[in-house]
């Protein structure tokens, strides 16, 4: 058995002890408190100083401006209204759930009149749409169509790893910017935008910021705002089918963008990788104008396609008489039917 050894102290000591040393822990705490009021109390003052005379400072121009409305009656200006814009009217036909696209809004451009929506509001990925703001960004800055840039290595990944729709450009290559701008709409393809990107502002990044300018520019902001230059899926980029027929309007507007937009196929230039060049061609331009009238004419278009957007066209016509419209659709089944919806509206609403 071990030897038992009593305690030195007895249990009433042990448990002064303890009182004695929680007593003298909150003694230094409350001097450490005191010693950090004490080193905080000027700033305090300056603070305090600070808030009063911003705070009188705001007060005298308010009454200022109290004394000079009693004197004044005439009223504030009305807030300018968006450079591109157009409005519901008691004739806005509004499509139900007979019209094939889950979106769509179709616009007289002569008197800014939407003819015909359907959830025309509502926020959309808008796809490949998003290259017809790629194309204007980049037309608005573009100096020297003949000048060149060469593929990297950076772009053919990002498009290969995104399975983007491409030109076809190989890594090294080289190719005219203006053989870029055709290839973004022509060809929908990613690595031509990514080039104009690059060439333009240094990344796609940079381009991008410029792109939610432009937005902000033609009045969108609010419910539009892209994060890529080629129309990936991201919550965050987005707009509506309203924002995308006031995009195309403005590029529209452009006559670079214009020619591009409207045109049917083009033949690029030779090179190293592909000795007799490339045609390119605007596939949707090309189909439609089969089953519209002859009197109306197709004179520009994008299509778009993600899964969480479905098929999705933008599309400007003109009648013979020379009245310009927009049409854009979104979430068709297919990309026959983005056609078929947009021939069914410009059928149906535009005179000729």
């Amino acid at each position: 058995m071990e030897d038992c050894h009593p305690s030195a102290i007895s249990d009433e000591e042990r448990a002064a002890r303890r009182a004695q040393r929680a007593k003298s822990r909150r003694e230094k705490l409350r001097l450490r408190r005191r010693r950090q009021l004490l080193r905080l109390f000027p700033i305090l003052i300056v603070c305090l100083v600070g808030v009063f005379w911003s705070s009188r400072s705001r007060a005298e121009p308010a009454r200022e401006k109290a004394g000079r409305a009693v004197l004044s009656t005439r009223p504030l200006p009305e807030a300018a209204a968006p450079p591109y814009s157009a409005s519901v009217s008691a004739d806005t036909i509004h499509l139900d759930e007979a019209f094939s696209s889950e979106y769509a809004v179709l616009i007289d451009l002569t008197n800014g009149t939407i003819l015909a929506e359907k959830a025309f509001d509502t926020v959309i990925s808008p796809a490949s749409m998003t290259k017809i703001l790629t194309l204007l960004v980049a037309a608005e800055q573009v100096t020297n169509l003949d000048d060149t840039f060469t593929l990297t290595r950076e772009i053919t990944d990002y498009c290969y790893v995104n399975d983007c729709s491409v030109v076809g450009l190989e890594i090294g290559e080289t190719v005219s910017i203006r053989e870029l701008l055709y290839g973004t709409i022509l060809s929908s393809g990613a690595d031509a935008a990514l080039g104009l990107a690059m060439y333009v502002s240094g990344s796609q990044e940079a381009f991008v910021e410029q792109m939610n300018a432009k937005l902000d520019e033609l009045g969108l902001a609010e419910t539009s705002h892209f994060t890529n230059c080629v129309g990936l899926y991201d919550k965050d980029h987005f707009c509506t089918v309203y924002d995308m027929a006031m995009i195309l309007k403005a590029a529209m507007d452009n006559e670079l963008c214009r020619e591009i937009l409207g045109a049917r196929t083009y033949e690029t230039a030779p090179t190293p990788y592909h000795p007799e060049g490339q045609v390119l061609s605007n596939w949707f331009l090309r189909k439609i104008e089969d089953h519209i009238p002859d009197d109306f004419a197709v004179i520009g278009a994008k299509t778009g396609y993600v899964a969480q957007s479905g098929n999705c066209a933008a599309s400007c016509g003109v009648t013979a008489s020379g009245a310009e419209y927009i049409c854009v659709t979104g979430n068709a089944y297919s990309s026959w039917r983005a056609i078929y919806d947009h021939v069914e509206l410009y059928k149906s609403y535009c005179s000729p």
